[in-house]
């Protein structure tokens, strides 16, 4: 377990000074503590993230087309339904308009997807 000791004098010197200041700086003082505290919790978070191999940014996907799949999988999925209205309906230009918009809607998200990569 860390040493809580810093946390634990820091909490004092917050009482402390509330007893001398009096109940005015509460917020002020508060707000110090808690800036204190995420602090330190932060450390402990990468600490601990550090300690298990993990990096405290390592959420992202190492490859940034496998974010792709979803996307790939979800256009299969919705485009066999629309290729059969549009083609009942429209004909070969309905279909033609269904997957030429299948088309741009996974280039764009090719495009954001690669850029965030």
């Amino acid at each position: 377990m860390p040493d809580t000791r810093p946390l634990r004098d820091d909490l004092q010197a917050t009482l402390d000074a509330r007893r001398a200041l009096g109940p005015d700086y509460d917020a002020a003082l508060v707000d110090s503590f808690v800036e204190r505290l995420d602090e330190t919790i932060g450390a402990r978070v990468r600490a601990e993230l550090t300690m298990h191999g993990a990096a405290p940014h390592q959420h992202q996907a190492k490859n940034p087309g496998s974010a792709m799949i979803p996307i790939a999988l979800g256009s299969m999925g919705i485009g066999i339904p629309l290729t059969a209205i549009a083609a009942g309906n429209a004909g070969l230009v309905g279909l033609t308009i269904t997957w030429l918009a299948i088309v741009v809607i996974n280039v764009a998200a090719a495009a954001a997807i690669m850029r965030r990569g």
